[in-house]
């Protein structure tokens, strides 16, 4: 049987409750690449903000505490996680405090240029070994990779976006409320389409899928074309008659 290998870079943009993250990981273990979740970075930035006691819109007090910690990524789609200072932090940096107040810390010029200097490290060194990489966020197909061999902007609903987060938080063992969600999804989309550096937008050459009416296997298929018709499948590998 043979099994085709990502090469290249698959971009998946789009704002929070598209299912960006579920479809990123399951896209990149199908085959066999790398998975590099973006948001996580800037969420653990944010942590570290808060655990310093910075006021999240001093500008310059953030961006002072991005220079100064240690973020480590785990690029296995099986088990992505981020550590800040040594220390896993991937349950924590999920909260709603944290969710709060990320879209004022990544709109921080300093912050957004550490962390894409980091994320473009991360996906050299992924494109280094066998298999491409699938990297998620808000500004991957405009500004992190711009070079993408598929670039695809994932949309909903905002009441579809509020329902899965709110499902995704109880899940999780998170106190949700579905009206509460959906009023935070909203802010932060303002926010980040609006923002200075790197706004949210759809790039011009992304290929733009709803994802409202599509469960996740449904949004997997689509990006499984899209990924055959930009012929980014290679190393074919015999596994087997």
């Amino acid at each position: 049987m043979a099994q085709a290998r990502l090469r290249g870079v698959v971009a998946l943009d789009g704002p929070s409750g598209t299912g960006k993250s579920t479809v990123a990981r399951g896209l990149a273990t199908a085959l066999g690449a790398s998975y590099l979740d973006t948001g996580a970075m800037y969420r653990a930035v944010t942590l570290a903000v808060l655990r310093a006691g910075t006021d999240p819109g001093d500008a310059a007090a953030v961006a002072s505490v991005s220079e100064s910690l240690r973020l480590e990524m785990s690029t296995e789609p099986e088990r992505p996680g981020v550590s800040l200072d040594g220390e896993d932090v991937d349950r924590e940096i999920r909260g709603a405090e944290v969710t709060g107040a990320v879209s004022a810390v990544s709109a921080v010029a300093r912050v957004r240029e550490l962390l894409v200097a980091e994320q473009r490290r991360l996906i050299d060194e992924a494109l280094a070994s066998p298999g491409g990489v699938v990297v998620e966020g808000r500004d991957i197909g405009g500004v992190v990779a711009p070079e993408a061999g598929l670039k695809v902007y994932l949309t909903a609903s905002a009441h579809t976006r509020a329902l899965r987060r709110s499902a995704q938080d109880s899940a999780d063992g998170r106190v949700s409320d579905v009206d509460r969600t959906r009023d935070d999804v909203q802010r932060r989309d303002t926010i980040d389409s609006q923002r200075a550096v790197s706004p949210l937008r759809r790039a011009d050459d992304a290929v733009e899928v709803d994802t409202t009416e599509l469960d996740v296997p449904g949004v997997l298929a689509r990006l499984r074309e899209l990924v055959t018709e930009r012929a980014l499948l290679a190393g074919v590998e015999r596994t087997g008659r």
